[in-house]
């Protein structure tokens, strides 16, 4: 059968259910929250007059918790707006409801018992054929259908989304012997397609594939940790991104989580798993389960191994001395081998760094690394078939950059066999069988496919699904130029792909050469260009440290060159005679919108902060920012009008620096264009939906732009009505001089400048304005103290 999702049902709104809802919501979907009536009025009800039997009362709860999720930051919705799509009820009086929904996901608390009577109810009203699954962490799936009907069996299944669910892209499908395979099918399609997310096949067995790894991986620190008598600083200045980890690292993820939950899962797989050869390492150690008897149970209590506190230079984070059980300052952990290690921008070769290196801190991962490597290797085939499946569990549920056979890969197969064996740990016999067959890695690329070592059949195997994603370093061999900062890859079909690889991908002069010859190359003999990359980050904007340099030294014939080169740039994007596809993702800031603006199309990923953020460096947007906002307000522009509102709007975007928290805010920003850009909701599938997009164009004909030259301004009409406002900004200290100086400049350019009347303008008049005001800019010394303020701390002064 075709199946729809067009509603969903959510039963239990806590923290999980509320923001499963909201992403739902958010992806467009209609969704029916529903959560347990109060057993009675609270004070505040009874005030009012109101009794069990009223409406505000016994959605109360559903409620409550929904605007909570509503006003959480980050954001569980896309949009504000999304919030429309969720209705609330109560179990009692609107179970009644779920007939009209397509898929019923049971959120409610982790008992078996509970579940089963919601179950027993969702039975009474559900129309035979709607999906049914539960998001447990750790109940057996199977254990939920005893008593239901075969229709129910059929289509329940074990869906286990991760918290926050818009933000964490794992989603865990388990099926129980009953479940019908095409059930299984659809939600890993739907979950990938339509959620964003990275679908991954479990067994029902305890934990399930991530929480399994996760927390052996956090439970096996605690003891690693004890043993080197190191402190909980030092441990997440070991475990964060100096390895491709999150920033909360291994003690802040805890806190996230809820200790609570830590030990549950931890002591729910030593109860359950009694085959497991590490059964001992989820042992609780003192210290945790002191922590928990305090109820210092993280986020949810106010304080777990951090604490936030109000001092006199304002908030600070303590740490949790683990010995005197006691909080104190952060300490900064100081390990030469992470010092020598934090300027290397590659990763991979940090990690062989860290991995190999002398110090105590080396040591730590030799340890880590054997105790990871052991258990993973006796996990297969226990809780996957296949090895791939741990690697995009830990990626997408933990937030790790490499998985762990991953990691396993980079160090050297024998070389990881060599540290378990070394350090009293076991590996499972097939790591060593595979090994003595000839193969040498768990991964490996065969004609630009990702390929996994597959233990049924003793032979390498396509990772099933990724002919739908582009992974740039897996076509390495398929790079047709290249300089220092650049590749150029052939993607197929005709499409050429363009990548650069900086500091946070920021854009200078060599970026802009790849620019240019990626247009050349393409004009010569393709048919299309995408620029995009597989980093965390498309571009965090111009190299600021470049431009600081040309303004300190006055080197204004320099600047005044970079700035042409840039404007060129992105001019170039926007007519060249192949359709340019840019595909932004994570942060897309300054001079990376800049490029964004002037795509023929943007495929944006969900996840894209992006905004033209130059005001709070003391300048304005100067590679055609300013210029292309001032063009679209043109362009919505109703003749008659004596002002632009739309002007206004684009105006306080750029003054206000406002960044898009996702794609779907972008277009609310006038950033994205809708009809012209899309969203791909997962990550994995953006350069391959870029693709796509460019080959469309190039199928229905696509002809080279002709440049504008029937660009509307206001002139001093609205420049005064704008310097009014600036003014009054200023006068009321809200924005400081410098601010409204740079915003009076803003102003100037988007206004077309000091002409008497409205008029029509080419898009270079306005990049020549635009040019001359940033240069401007950059000999103000309040300007240069920002550029060395970011440069320094990563963050402007206001000045």
């Amino acid at each position: 059968m075709q199946r729809r999702i067009n509603k969903v049902a959510v039963l239990g709104s806590g923290v999980m259910g509320s923001r499963i809802a909201c992403h739902f919501a958010g992806v467009g979907v209609k969704v029916l929250l529903l959560d347990i009536v109060p057993k009675e009025p609270n004070d505040k009800e009874k005030a009012k007059g109101l009794t069990l039997e009223s409406k505000a009362v016994r959605n109360r709860i559903v409620n409550d918790a929904l605007q909570a999720a509503i006003k959480s930051n980050p954001s569980p919705l896309y949009t504000k707006e999304a919030a429309n799509h969720i209705s609330t009820g109560n179990f009692d009086d609107d179970m009644k409801s779920i007939a009209g929904c397509d898929w019923i996901i049971e959120v409610v608390v982790e008992n078996l018992d509970i579940k089963k009577k919601v179950f027993e109810q969702v039975e009474q009203f559900r129309t035979p054929g709607t999906l049914i699954t539960s998001n447990t962490s750790g109940i057996p799936i199977h254990l939920m259908t005893e008593g239901r009907s075969e229709d129910f069996r059929k289509h329940f299944c074990g869906t286990h989304f991760f918290n926050p669910p818009r933000y964490l892209r794992l989603l865990e499908i388990i099926p129980t012997p009953h479940t019908d395979p095409a059930v299984t099918d659809f939600l890993m399609h739907y979950g990938d397609l339509y959620l964003g997310k990275t679908t991954v096949l479990c067994k029902d067995t305890p934990a399930f594939i991530a929480n399994r790894v996760g927390v052996f991986s956090i439970m096996a620190i605690f003891h690693i940790m004890q043993d080197m008598g190191l402190g909980i600083d030092e441990i997440d200045a070991l475990t964060g991104p100096i390895i491709g980890r999150p920033k909360s690292a291994t003690f802040r993820t805890a806190d996230v989580v809820g200790i609570d939950t830590l030990v549950k899962v931890a002591k729910g797989v030593a109860e359950n798993a009694p085959n497991d050869e590490a059964r001992a390492i989820m042992e609780i150690p003192p210290f945790l389960q002191k922590v928990v008897e305090n109820n210092w149970l993280g986020d949810k209590t106010g304080q777990g191994f951090y604490k936030k506190t109000k001092g006199e230079g304002g908030k600070e984070i303590l740490t949790l001395n683990l010995q005197t059980m006691e909080y104190g300052p952060k300490q900064r952990a100081k390990f030469a081998s992470i010092d020598a290690a934090k300027p290397v921008e590659d990763l991979k070769q940090r990690i062989r760094m860290l991995a190999t290196a002398g110090d105590k801190a080396g040591e730590f991962y030799k340890n880590f690394h054997a105790y990871l490597f052991s258990y993973i290797s006796h996990r297969i085939p226990e809780i996957a078939d296949d090895l791939y499946k741990v690697d995009d569990a830990m990626k997408a549920g933990f937030g790790w950059e490499i998985g762990a056979f991953e990691t396993w890969d980079l160090l050297g197969v024998e070389n990881g066999i060599k540290t378990i064996k070394d350090k009293g740990r076991t590996v499972a016999p097939w790591v060593e069988e595979m090994l003595a067959s000839g193969a040498k890695s768990f991964y490996k690329i065969d004609g630009g496919k990702k390929c996994y070592y597959d233990l049924a059949s003793k032979s390498y195997q396509p990772v099933p699904g990724a002919d739908a994603f582009i992974i740039l370093e897996n076509i390495s061999n398929n790079i047709v130029w290249k300089n220092s900062a650049c590749n150029l890859y052939d993607l197929g079909d005709g499409i050429l792909s363009l990548e650069w690889k900086t500091k946070m991908n920021t854009i200078g002069g060599e970026v802009l050469e790849g620019v240019h010859k990626s247009i050349d190359r393409a004009e010569k003999d393709f048919r299309g260009l995408v620029l995009a990359n597989d980093a965390a980050n498309f571009s965090a904007g111009a190299n600021v440290g470049m431009i600081f340099m040309f303004a300190a030294e006055q080197e204004y014939d320099e600047l005044d060159m970079a700035i042409r080169l840039f404007q060129r740039s992105t001019m170039r994007l926007r007519y060249s005679s192949i359709p340019v596809v840019v595909a932004p993702h994570g942060l897309t800031l300054g001079g990376g919108c800049e490029m964004s603006l002037h795509a023929d199309a943007v495929q944006a990923g969900a996840e894209t902060y992006i905004g033209l953020v130059e005001l709070g460096v003391g300048l304005i947007p100067g590679g055609g920012g300013t210029k292309e906002f001032a063009l679209r307000a043109s362009d919505e522009y109703r003749e008659g009008q004596i002002e632009n509102p739309i002007l206004q709007d684009r105006f306080l975007t750029i003054a206000q620096a406002k960044v898009a928290t996702s794609a779907a805010e972008a277009f609310g920003l006038g950033i994205l264009r809708h009809g012209t850009d899309a969203v791909s909701l997962n990550h994995s599938r953006i350069i391959a939906d870029a693709k796509q997009k460019a080959l469309e164009l190039a199928d229905a004909g696509y002809v080279r732009p002709i440049e504008r030259t029937d660009i509307r301004v206001l002139g001093r009409g609205a420049l005064g009505a704008m310097l009014t406002g600036i003014n009054a900004m200023k006068f009321a200290n809200y924005i400081s001089e410098h601010d409204g100086k740079i915003a009076g400049k803003l102003a100037y350019v988007m206004c077309g400048g000091d002409l008497s009347e409205p008029a029509l303008v080419s898009e270079q008049y306005l990049l020549d304005l635009e040019r001359e005001a940033f240069l401007s800019l950059c000999g103000e010394r309040k300007t240069l103290e920002r550029l060395q303020s970011v440069l320094k701390t990563g963050k402007p002064i206001r000045n």
